[in-house]
């Protein structure tokens, strides 16, 4: 057996609701940290008096005691668990973990017994249910009655209010009141706050930004009393989850900020955090309402009667003494400005600073966010919506949830990177800057937003280039609309004008425009060539038999009324759903019975066909029926073919959605070539019928200069 055991997805109940964490057994002590707000539980191993394996509604649970008097119970085991669990405790604590049942008979009769901070309610030595005294509220006593009220949990579902407990009366002889009684032992293990006696010490006017105002803040030995004009809060210490001291960025201001679990309550409203807003330059002289013997004895050396010095040292120095907790404060953490610490940014349209500390991230101060490292799955850098001059820090949390500071000037984004990166967090688009060859971290930022590397700008060029390409292969025109641009001289109009001087040189000094302009295009005929025609789409024959269904398809077509008259006003895609969904669970021999009906549609299909072919079906292609219905003048066939291949190369051009650039020889030439084919298309008329696919096949042949100019 190994030297410790762990155990993922164990949960703690608090006030009502199940907290997940993680549970470590080691030979030194005990240790439980929470998911949800990281507080940890560490019990030493020397401490550990009692464990009790429990059958509970999570599974399997561990109570354990220790020798002060705490109970810690964690749930979620399996059953397979015991055997490690029980092996582990006598190896290395040398307790002994006992079984025990929970009574399940329902019964309201029992006896109620207080062990510790625990009230058990027993029927035949069996526990029943166990109430922790820390969760009640207020108690009150009734004639032979007591009441519990408990501390409410936003967090679960269902929550208990109250519970009533009959006390019968005692013999007559017994001097004490039972029901006084009770209620003394649940008041001494309760969270009642009761303001008895003297506070320790007071500060007059703090300035609070949540709850927003100003506020007296009285200290008593076990809880912290905000007096303000509208509302009174008394905080709990034990409610306190962390302290944080925080500098501001102007360097004059102090920012002190407790951490709640569970918040104070302001009618509907929840405050997780209290922060208060100091200035550096104010002093304070502070006498505690004790003595210093007292003062020595309580608080072992951490406080004095009389203490000196700034408002903000004073009021953290208390709170660490009475809270018996660390306060965190910014680590080695520089930004762009000169001696700040934090980040300034915008966070849900209100404007605020973010600081990066050792162990996770806060945000002040409306609303105050704190991000634990251990609860973040990712974070990203992304470029800002509404500048280039700032770009956005997403942070994403193992739960899903989302938290986005924006507005961050460009200038801090090294700073960030750096210190993301040295805290081994996981950057969501580090590819994007790995792919680009970044060489040094030293060297990627520099002031200069020229020569500054963006991983964002080249991220929206690559994806920017990739579209280019798509684009691209779609549209043969799309490199003519690059090369084009209307402030320089045409690419076209070059071409032309190059091949004006080719075939004057080639027609052996002939002026003649016509000649000219029907030689000029002949060059340009190879880019007719390099693009293939479009082929047209062949006309289904209504005569040829139907392809065959397959199986679902078959039973779909036999259950579609069916499903309409189950489903009534159901929709085409529900359809579909359900009919899937139906399939799924027809049986084998269901599914075969279609599949042989498939097959056989499949068998007639193919000897359809045959037949269908062997009487000719299909052997001549519609383009060619339509051209012996449409019969008439051979010209037609001749120059209508050359305004058909003609319109075509201009009808794919408009498909392509790129009008190329027109010179003015490209359009004189176009008019000229369709003079010249009106001329051909006469001199055709009186040709003999056995000449007309010698003609037809040197039209095809020869590129005309129609064809080319169209192009």
């Amino acid at each position: 057996m190994g030297d410790t055991l762990e155990f993922n997805e164990i949960y703690q109940e608090s006030k009502g609701s199940w907290n997940d964490g993680r549970l470590r057994f080691s030979k030194q002590n005990l240790v439980y940290k929470s998911s949800k707000t990281g507080k940890v539980d560490n019990i030493p191993a020397a401490e550990l008096s009692q464990a009790t394996w429990r059958r509970v509604c999570l599974g399997h649970g561990i109570k354990l005691a220790t020798s002060s008097g705490h109970v810690y119970k964690y749930d979620g085991f399996r059953d397979t668990d015991y055997e490690r669990i029980s092996e582990f405790f006598k190896a290395n604590y040398k307790v002994e973990l006992t079984e025990k049942d929970m009574c399940v008979k329902g019964w309201n009769w029992g006896t109620a017994k207080f062990s510790g901070p625990l009230l058990s309610f027993d029927v035949n030595d069996s526990s029943v249910f166990e109430i922790p005294l820390a969760s009640v509220s207020q108690c009150a006593t009734g004639k032979n009655e007591v009441t519990l009220e408990f501390h409410q949990n936003d967090d679960a579902e269902v929550s208990l209010m109250e519970v009533r407990f009959y006390v019968p009366p005692g013999p007559a002889d017994e001097g004490a009141d039972p029901v006084e009684a009770f209620a003394a032992n649940v008041l001494s293990k309760a969270d009642v706050i009761q303001a008895t006696g003297d506070a320790v010490c007071v500060f007059k006017e703090l300035q609070c930004l949540t709850p927003r105002g100003r506020y007296d803040i009285l200290i008593y030995p076990a809880f912290l009393h905000l007096h303000g004009k509208t509302f009174d809060y008394k905080i709990p210490y034990t409610t306190v989850l962390r302290l944080f001291l925080l500098p501001h960025k102007d360097q004059r201001q102090m920012f002190f900020v407790i951490s709640l679990d569970p918040p104070i309550k302001q009618g509907q409203t929840r405050y997780h955090f209290l922060i208060l807003l100091f200035s550096k330059e104010e002093e304070l002289r502070l006498t505690l309402n004790m003595s210093e013997e007292e003062v020595e004895k309580r608080y072992e050396g951490k406080l004095s009667k009389n203490m000196s010095g700034s408002l903000y040292e004073m009021v953290s120095r208390v709170m660490k003494a009475l809270v018996n907790r660390k306060i965190t404060v910014p680590g080695n953490f520089q930004g762009n400005t000169p001696g700040a610490q934090c980040i300034t940014c915008s966070y849900k349209a209100q404007s605020g600073l973010l600081y990066p500390l050792e162990r996770g991230f806060i945000y002040v101060h409306k609303p105050p966010v704190h991000l634990r490292f251990e609860e973040i799955s990712c974070v990203n850098f992304a470029r800002g919506t509404t500048t280039t001059r700032s770009f956005d820090f997403e942070v994403e949390t193992k739960q899903g949830n989302q938290f986005t500071f924006s507005s961050i000037e460009r200038e801090e984004y090294g700073k960030l990177f750096d210190f993301v990166n040295a805290k081994k967090l996981n950057i969501k688009n580090r590819g994007f800057k790995e792919k680009k060859g970044m060489k040094s971290k030293n060297n990627e930022y520099s002031d200069s937003d020229e020569d500054q590397h963006d991983a964002y700008l080249e991220r929206m060029k690559a994806e920017g280039k990739i579209r280019e390409e798509g684009d691209g292969s779609n549209d043969s025109d799309e490199e003519t609309d690059e090369s084009f641009n209307p402030g320089e001289e045409s690419d076209v109009a070059e071409e032309y004008d190059s091949n004006a001087s080719v075939s004057d040189s080639g027609s052996g000094g002939d002026g003649t425009d016509d000649e000219g302009k029907k030689k000029k295009p002949a060059k340009k005929a190879k880019v007719v060539k390099e693009r293939k025609p479009r082929k047209e789409k062949k006309q289904k024959d209504t005569n040829a038999p139907k392809r065959p269904m397959s199986s679902y398809m078959l039973w779909l077509n036999s259950s579609r009324e069916r499903i309409k008259s189950e489903n009534p006003g159901i929709s085409i895609t529900e359809i579909s759903k359900k009919a899937g969904e139906m399939w799924k669970q027809i049986g084998k021999e269901d599914k075969e019975g279609w599949d042989r009906k498939a097959e056989e549609a499949k068998k007639n299909y193919e000897k359809a066909m045959k037949e269908y072919r062997e009487n000719g079906g299909g052997s001549s292609t519609p383009a060619k029926k339509e051209g012996k219905k449409a019969g008439g003048k051979k010209e037609d066939k001749k120059a209508g073919g050359k305004k058909r291949r003609s319109d075509g190369g201009e009808k794919e051009k408009e498909q392509g959605g790129n009008d190329s650039f027109k010179s003015r020889e490209f359009i004189s030439s176009e008019e000229s070539s369709s003079e010249g084919e009106r001329k051909k298309a006469k001199k055709a008329k009186g040709k003999p019928k056995g000449k007309e696919s010698e003609e037809e096949e040197e039209v095809m042949t020869t590129p005309p200069s129609s064809e080319a100019d169209s192009d």
